[in-house]
């Protein structure tokens, strides 16, 4: 089947089912196995009320956090990576959600213009970056150039591996200068991810998310393994390394992403209960974690 219609494959009998988006049933066999795939270590999602009541602690903490940083005159700078439908933007928007908007916000480029194809290549990216004092949160990244555009075909093998050459000393740049840099990847598992953009193509408040490069996606997943890999294993580093997690329950995403950035930073009036320590099985950095999808 073409990207527009759909994905054929197998269900866990080994039995053959057709996956077809344009279909509003979605296919039992991706519904019933979407939360588990990639070997997704939790059978259930975590409950609303203990989500709520974490995400609150977290956010107060997140309000000590951004003081620190204005006091301090540090530049917090995030990027949040992952397949389409990983979640990046639903956990930016917590993130940012009870944070003053006036010294954080987040970061989405469009494809680049005729002047910024013509541009040093990170260029675009640096524009955005905080002043002292301020937090930056990018939904999707410089990776671009080592991902979408790798596997789209938008950029020469040339031109991603130099990108994947340099990004290690780019990245330790900003280190050495000061900033306070975390840089995460969202795994999900195949089936979550068609049963996402499913939503997405039948619910008219999402049909706007689902694009011609995420319904590609669909019959491209192994070209994005490979640009993935090809990612964790070049361009994780010891001062910039890749935090991986496994984002099939987004509750549990998005309290973990938050929960990391707080149990690794330093500040005043820090709550060490409310923070908690991040739940190893969904986040976590290392070859272990690059094997997570």
């Amino acid at each position: 089947m073409s990207s527009k219609n759909g994905k054929s494959g197998k269900d866990k009998a080994g039995k053959p089912y057709a996956f077809d988006i344009g279909n509003p049933e979605l296919p039992e066999e991706i519904a019933e196995h979407a939360l588990t795939s990639g070997g997704y270590p939790y059978d259930e999602e975590l409950k609303k009320k203990v989500y709520s009541e974490q995400l609150a602690d977290l956010q107060l903490e997140l309000l000590k956090l951004q003081a620190h940083i204005e006091d301090k005159a540090i530049r917090f700078l995030a990027l949040f990576e992952g397949r389409d439908a990983s979640g990046k933007g639903s956990c930016i928007s917590r993130f940012l959600e009870r944070l003053n908007p006036r010294h954080a916000r987040s970061v989405a480029l469009s494809k680049p213009n005729e002047v910024e194809r013509g541009e040093w290549y990170f260029q675009r990216y640096v524009r955005h970056f905080p002043t002292a004092g301020d937090m930056v949160l990018f939904d999707r990244s410089w990776y671009n150039r080592a991902g979408v555009e790798r596997v789209m075909g938008f950029c020469t093998p040339a031109q991603t591996e130099a990108f994947l050459r340099d990004v290690p000393d780019f990245e330790a740049l900003l280190v050495r200068d000061g900033f306070a840099f975390f840089k995460f990847y969202l795994v999900i598992g195949r089936d979550m991810q068609l049963m996402r953009f499913h939503e997405r193509r039948h619910d008219p408040f999402k049909r706007w998310k689902i694009t011609d490069v995420d319904l590609a996606a669909i019959d491209k997943w192994s070209d994005y393994t490979r640009a993935q890999d090809d990612i964790f294993k070049r361009t994780s580093s010891k001062l910039a390394p890749w935090i991986i997690v496994r984002a099939n329950d987004q509750r549990r995403a998005r309290l973990e992403t938050i929960r990391w950035v707080l149990f690794h930073s330093d500040y005043a009036g820090k709550d060490a209960r409310a923070v908690g320590e991040p739940d190893a099985n969904i986040v976590g950095t290392g070859p272990t974690y690059f094997k997570a999808d």
